[in-house]
């Protein structure tokens, strides 16, 4: 038999491969793991990979992979690992690209991490000072002052909170304290001894249907420990207008959103300084970021003329709050930074996904596309920055749709179909049996659905086609049925419905068309943006791939794709961690220019060609008109 040699360069690692045997194969031998959702019959079109040399080695390419790849692709390199077969003995060199590493996804949900310059706001110092004498009677504080002059640290003033332990400190420390400082001015705190050991801070991301805390050593720069859970103000309203809504109609509703989130994040506290270690005295300094809804009802700022024409925020600045004043029950004397705005619609955590890309000095052309009920969507580079905020709804995390459900254990989160017998398989969160449909199980459905022939560009289900799967009046509605009632663990047949199609249809128009406005707003074309930031848990797990066949991305080379988890908190941590990180916030706020879509006038007709799969105009895809034709 005939060898070869695969060379898995990112990896560093190089298996040995039979003649016959695929790439997924050698994959499996080192222990790389490939998405194949369909277990490697060339049906799901996940499992890319990039042949950077010995494509001569290999067998010429399937009809199955000409049914995943475009020409370009094709042309690149790009082969599926389980189609692509060696045929001659010699060496190939394999690259596994980010939306095919099972892993990288896993490791990315908590957010890309890019490195700052620690210079935290918060800093501890151990000061041995001299007793005050009958001969030189000085008042505790005017020691304390003293000593950190001495040691090239003069401040402004003690804080209430420290001056109130100060005494007691001093004397239970026998004369040596460790003082905390906020920003070089302000004493916020005083301890007997060293404990300059003990300084951490918390980062959060208020999302609007989830929130993700950070507790952070700020001595170290590192992530101590993690934590997240639902949103609690869902229950109030799925969505942003829903929320404001809700807020709007009393003081004591604002006050029930506001004392909900807060609780919600004293409970992240507590379990992520249990998990630690760590006593919640002990922190000093919080970030939070969130949209400006969110930003607005944490603070207690009525949201209600953000969703008034023509959506001013109450603040467009950073705000900076005593942490006590706000409920929050971190050190009493610490302060919770907020990073500023940009517009009603696009708020803190844009500005944070924009640090933590760091989009605004590069000198490519990049999009970063935040997915969730509420998308924010920022093109640009160091020149010039454009942003905007579309309404994408519920839709991606499961809501609106028949048997949607969140990413939890049974969700179907991959899809595909046979486009032989329409068959369809299909992969779900922690292989458990089928209990529903989270957001990227559905959008991969569709994609499936359209390349299949299942539905048509306006997303209608074919019922005309032969196919047991193919139900054409349920409760009066067609549906596509993805796993029998004998199959799974909810006793009922899991489908997706004409309606859920209509569902992501929208949702993924009002991404579309707002990056086609972006677009639009700075004269270029999707071939001309070099690099796609996904962030967000949905932009995390969705395959880009899928997205693109329906329409909800630019058509870009997959290659261009970065996942870049939860980039919001990734830039709650780097502001927590740096100051210059803060100032550069209000530049980067200032700087980004916003689009309100609904004022643009070329809005609605970008919509409505958007509803379209994957677009009213199929030169604007390329790619997925290719697909499509070879279907047809």
């Amino acid at each position: 038999m005939t060898d070869g040699n695969i060379v898995f360069a990112e990896y560093g690692k190089t298996a040995k491969l039979l003649h016959g045997n695929s790439i997924l194969d050698a994959a499996k031998k080192v222990d790389i793991e490939i998405s194949a959702v369909c277990g490697g019959h060339g049906l799901c079109g996940k499992c890319r990979v990039v042949v950077k040399e010995g494509s001569q080695n290999l067998e010429p390419v399937s009809h199955l992979e000409t049914m995943s790849l475009s020409r370009e692709e094709l042309a690149a390199g790009y082969r599926l690992a389980c189609s692509t077969l060696l045929n001659h003995e010699g060496t190939i060199v394999v690259e596994v690209p980010p939306e095919s590493r099972v892993e990288q996804q896993r490791l990315l949900v908590a957010g890309i991490e890019t490195p700052v310059s620690r210079h935290p706001s918060i800093k501890k110092l151990l000061i041995h000072l001299s007793k005050s004498s009958i001969e030189n009677v000085k008042s505790d504080a005017e020691i304390l002052l003293e000593g950190l002059s001495n040691q090239g640290q003069p401040t402004a003033r003690i804080g209430y909170d420290a001056l109130i332990r100060l005494p007691t400190a001093l004397r239970e420390g026998d004369w040596s304290v460790t003082v905390a400082l906020r920003d070089d001015r302000e004493i916020i705190g005083v301890q007997p001894g060293d404990t300059t050991n003990a300084s951490y801070g918390l980062a959060v991301d208020v999302g609007s249907t989830k929130v993700a805390a950070y507790l952070l050593d700020l001595n170290e720069g590192k992530v101590v420990a993690t934590a997240s859970t639902p949103n609690p103000q869902i229950p109030y309203g799925e969505d942003i207008i829903s929320r404001v809504l809700y807020a709007s109609m009393s003081e004591k509703n604002l006050k029930q959103l506001q004392g909900v989130i807060i609780a919600s994040i004293n409970k992240l506290l507590l379990d992520t300084c249990k998990s630690a270690g760590v006593n919640v005295s002990e922190v000093y300094d919080a970030v939070l970021v969130g949209n400006t809804v969110m930003h607005h009802i944490f603070l207690g700022i009525n949201p209600r003329f953000v969703a008034l024409s023509p959506y001013p925020p109450a603040i467009s600045s950073s705000v900076s709050v005593r942490a006590k004043d706000i409920g929050l029950r971190i050190n009493p004397a610490a302060n919770v930074y907020v990073p500023p705005n940009v517009a009603g619609f696009v708020g803190a955590d844009a500005v944070a996904d924009v640090l933590a890309t760091e989009l605004y000095k590069s000198k490519q052309l990049s999009i970063m596309i935040d997915v969730g009920t509420n998308t924010e969507i920022v093109l640009g580079n160091d020149q010039r920055t454009i942003s905007c905020s579309a309404a994408s709804g519920p839709a991606f995390e499961g809501a609106h749709i028949e048997f949607g459900m969140r990413a939890e254990p049974g969700a179907i989160e991959n899809v595909y179909i046979d486009p032989s017998n329409l068959e369809p398989g299909f992969k779900t969160v922690g292989d458990a049996r089928p209990r529903g449909i989270c957001g990227s199980g559905i959008v991969d459905a569709v994609a499936a659905m359209l390349k299949s022939g299942i539905i048509n560009n306006f997303g209608l289900i074919n019922t005309k086609l032969n196919s047991r799967r193919i139900q054409k009046e349920v409760d009066r509605v067609p549906q596509y049925v993805l796993s029998y009632k004998e199959e799974n663990d909810v006793q009922h047949d899991i489908a997706v419905t004409q309606l859920d199609v209509q569902e992501i249809q929208l949702a993924k128009a009002a991404i579309y068309s707002g990056a086609a406005i972006l677009m639009k707003h700075l004269h270029v074309e999707p071939r001309e943006i070099q690099k796609v930031f996904l962030a967000g848990a949905f932009g995390t797990y969705v395959d880009p791939q899928s997205a693109v066949i329906i329409g909800m991305y630019p058509d870009v080379p997959l290659e261009r794709v970065q996942f870049v988890g939860n980039a919001a908190g990734s830039g709650a941590r780097m502001a927590l961690l740096s100051r210059e990180v803060r100032d550069n916030s209000a530049m980067i706020a200032h700087r980004i220019g916003y689009v309100e879509l609904a004022a643009d006038p070329s809005f609605q007709r970008e919509f409505t060609e958007a509803l379209q799969l994957p677009h009213k105009d199929l030169k604007r895809f390329p790619t997925v008109a290719q697909l499509i034709k070879r279907r047809e």
